[in-house]
C-alpha cells in the first residue's frame, strides 16, 4: 500500500482525514455504535452483532485501535474494546470547525 502524502497540508486536516478514513465503512460505524451503546464489548461479542466473518471484523478493529478512535485493553485472553471519547470529540470538533469554515449557511 502507498504512504498517504501529508506534506503541505495542515496537522488538523491530516488528523481529520485520519480519522474520517478510519470511521468510513458501515462494519466500522457499526462497531462504534455498538461500543457506544454497550460501553465494552470483546472481539466475539462485537462478531455476535454483525453479519461479518470474525477476521473481517478483526480488521476493521484494527483500524479503529490504529486510528485511536478505540482503545482496546487486555483482559486475560480476552481484549476489552470500548470508544476512546476525546478522540470521537476531536473527530466533532473537527468535523464541524471544517463544515462551519465551508458552509454559508451555518
Amino acid at each position: 500500500m502507498a504512504a498517504t502524502v501529508t506534506k503541505g497540508y495542515t496537522k488538523k486536516d491530516v488528523r481529520m482525514a485520519e480519522l474520517l478514513k478510519a470511521v468510513a465503512h458501515p462494519a466500522r460505524i457499526a462497531v462504534i455504535r455498538l461500543l457506544a451503546k454497550k460501553n465494552t464489548c470483546t472481539c466475539g461479542e462485537i462478531v455476535e452483532q454483525l453479519p461479518i466473518a470474525q477476521a473481517t471484523v478483526s480488521q476493521h478493529i484494527k483500524a479503529l485501535k490504529d486510528s485511536g478512535v478505540i482503545t482496546g485493553k487486555e483482559e486475560g485472553a480476552s481484549v476489552i474494546y470500548s470508544l476512546n471519547l476525546k478522540a470521537i470529540e476531536e473527530v466533532d470538533t473537527l468535523l464541524d470547525t471544517f463544515l462551519t469554515k465551508i458552509s454559508p449557511e451555518r
